[in-house]
Order: C-alpha cells, then structure tokens, then sequence
C-alpha cells in the first residue's frame, strides 16, 4: 500500500489488486501469531463489494489500510488493530443501527475459530466498536484505527467531492432536505473538535487537509 507523509495523496483502491487483498490478510494473523482462514477472505471481499455499498467498499477499505499500514509500529498490537480494519465495516445496512456491533461479533468469531484467545477477540471487538464515532476513542490501538478510518476527510478534493456523494448515495432513502441538514451536523461536529485526528502521527499529516475540506463543504 501508498505510504503517506505530508502533502501526499490518499492511496487509490487501484493499488489494492487480489494479491495485495491477500498479503495484507496473511499479515494481520501473521501478527496475530495464527494461521489465516482462506474463506472469509472472499466472504470479506463479497461483504464489501455488496450493491448497497458506494463508500464503504473495498476502495474506502483500500484507502484505510493504505494510511494505517505506515502507522501500525505505533500500536500496541498491530494485528490487532489490522485485523479490525478488515471487519470494521464487514457487515453495513444503510438503514440498521448495529452495523458495528455485527461487524464486531463476525470478527469475534473468527478469531476464537482460530484458536485465539478471548482477550485477543475481546481487544478486536473494542476496536471495532470504537469505529461509531460515538466519542473519542482511548487507547492507542482504537485511536490509529478511529484516525485511518476518518482518513477520508483530508482526501483531495476531488476524492472528497466523491466521497460526499457516495454518502448521498447510500442514503438516498433519506429525503433530501433531512440529509442535508443531518449530514451538515456530522460535517460540523468533526470541523468543532479541538483536532480532527487524535494521534500526533494523522494530525501532523491529514488535520490541515480535513478542515479546508470540511470548512468548503459546509461553506464556511
């Protein structure tokens, strides 16, 4: 995967073929010190190649894994926080409120199925937990995978300007004057953080970037 330093670009889902899918899922239970299990790597593949998708797909997956993969010497346990990567957004309904939860319960299994144990599983399950966004997440683990996963707000321009319609997309259900105002409260609840990011390593290189983006799309 395309490292990123400051003023890089985001890596692009091209960069992700099949063998760089599989290398990257080898690594994260090579890490994990465990044998990786082949099939829910196509189960994973499928998951987030499914038709309700437009952000959360392999190119969001790709992005991530690409910013996160420089970073993870800073984890306490790397395959850890690569493995909750891969099942972070593993199960995604646009109109379910358990996203999350189910993603962190598949991820629990598969982790106990190859013999790990239960604090290994329930470490995963925190992770992946931490990805509602629902407050700042603690622990260095949570805050690497948080700070990739939010990756997408200091994209280029363009890249963003796509990434805002994706969300549209996924939420076309959504009458559009409610999406617009529920969507602007997300954007400015990210903007009003004292930072972004919450790691010295995401902030140094991604924070400028997400707030010029963020202050044009919410027209500030």
């Amino acid at each position: 995967m395309t490292q990123v330093g400051p003023g890089a670009e985001m890596p692009s889902a091209n960069d992700a073929s099949l063998q760089t899918w599989q290398a990257s899922w080898d690594s994260a239970w090579s890490a994990l010190g465990a044998s990786a299990p082949p099939p829910v790597l196509a189960e994973l593949l499928q998951s987030y190649s499914e038709p309700q998708r437009h952000y959360h797909t392999l190119q969001h997956l790709g992005e991530a894994m690409g910013l996160l993969q420089p970073a993870l010497g800073l984890a306490a346990h790397p395959g850890e926080v690569a493995l909750a990567l891969w099942f972070h957004d593993a199960v995604y309904e646009t109109q379910a409120k358990d996203n999350e939860a189910r993603s962190a319960d598949w991820a629990v299994a598969v982790v106990r199925g190859q013999g790990l144990p239960a604090e290994v599983a329930g470490r995963v399950h925190g992770l992946i937990m931490a990805t509602c966004h629902a407050a700042q997440p603690s622990g260095i683990d949570a805050q690497l995978l948080v700070d990739a996963d939010l990756g997408i707000l200091a994209a280029d321009p363009l890249r963003f300007s796509e990434y805002e319609l994706q969300v549209r997309a996924e939420y076309e259900w959504v009458p559009l004057p409610l999406y617009r105002a529920k969507r602007r409260e997300v954007l400015l609840g990210f903007m009003q953080r004292e930072a972004i990011y919450c790691t010295d390593w995401f902030r140094q290189r991604l924070e400028v970037r997400a707030r010029r983006n963020l202050a044009q799309a919410l027209g500030l």
